[in-house]
């Protein structure tokens, strides 16, 4: 007598997930290097020991029944928890983790993150790396949900939750108000006042967290808002003259001197922030490092002050990643 764990093997799921993808009996046996009796005797002694009909033969196409569908879905979850043990297993071993996922705010220069992964995949390391964008709150969400390892780009506030470590990548980051030249507030009567703002289009950076309202800075009550996914499309479209608003010094810097944007002086005080990365505050860390290298790498390249500089964008060239 078969139990079900009998049948419930990784082989058997593949096994479905293959007749599913193709439809056909006969194709997955082909691809699998069976004849189809095989299969077709393998499927079956599946059905019989669960008691469930697993495809719908009515038809020339092998289709799930409700019950195969479901079958299915839990089953690649479980193929996916096998995959992961095998994961941490080899991470234990090896001190490397097998996915390492950093999360970085729009406000950090991207060609400087590729250049750190491209110098963390020289080292030839068994870990993925996963990169993900967020703004705002976002990028803290990101790693206090568990989602990341790593936030590069961290706004700091008051309210820094427990549990997680931070470093300040720079100097306080300072944003500049600016404006097309061809936007009215380039040639309006400096310094500006918030009803000389509040008339024209704001563009800001949406955040990016799940949940709640964000972060909204810089915003007028009753003003007009494009609101833009990063900080790269906030500049792209104030370039374009489609609306106001503080731009990162570094990023606005450039355009300003070559005339393609027009710095204006507002009356509000100026805009400034601390921006860090961050990382959960494991005791292992502390004491068993030997189990997170991927983690310790990026750290100790975070440490670099060129490094730093040009995440923000106050250094470029060729020296932003510095071997260790």
């Amino acid at each position: 007598m078969n139990f079900a764990r009998d049948v419930l093997t990784p082989e058997s799921l593949t096994m479905l997930q293959t007749i599913a993808r193709l439809g056909s009996f006969a194709a997955a046996a082909r691809d699998m290097g069976l004849v189809p009796s095989a299969l077709s005797y393998r499927v079956r002694q599946m059905e019989e020991t669960l008691d469930v009909l697993l495809f719908d033969r009515s038809s020339r196409q092998a289709k799930l029944t409700a019950a195969g569908a479901e079958l299915l879905s839990e089953g690649m979850r479980l193929l996916n928890d096998m995959d992961s043990i095998a994961h941490r297993i080899k991470r234990v071993a090896t001190g490397w983790e097998s996915q390492f996922t950093v999360v970085v705010d729009t406000i950090i220069q991207q060609r400087v993150v590729m250049d750190l992964c491209q110098h963390f995949y020289a080292s030839n390391p068994p870990t993925r790396l996963r990169l993900r964008d967020e703004t705002l709150s976002g990028t803290l969400y990101a790693l206090t949900s568990g989602q990341a390892d790593l936030a590069i780009g961290v706004v700091l506030q008051e309210d820094i939750p427990s549990g997680l470590r931070f470093e300040v990548i720079g100097p306080v980051m300072q944003f500049v108000f600016a404006v097309a030249p061809g936007h009215p507030l380039a040639s309006a009567h400096q310094p500006l006042s918030d009803a000389d703002v509040r008339a024209h289009r704001a563009v800001a950076v949406a955040d990016s967290v799940p949940q709640g309202n964000g972060i909204t800075i810089g915003l007028l009550a009753g003003q007009d808002v494009l609101t833009v996914p990063s900080m790269a499309a906030k500049l792209d479209a104030q370039l374009r003259g489609m609306g106001a608003g503080f731009l990162p010094e570094p990023m606005a810097r450039p355009f300003i001197e070559r005339g393609e944007l027009v710095e204006c002086t507002v009356l509000r005080p100026q805009r400034s922030g601390k921006i860090a990365y961050a990382w959960r505050d494991h005791p292992r860390h502390r004491t068993a490092p030997a189990g997170d290298r991927a983690l310790q790498w990026w750290l100790a390249q975070l440490k670099h002050t060129h490094t730093r500089q040009a995440l923000l964008g106050q250094a470029m060239g060729s020296q932003a990643v510095t071997k260790v």
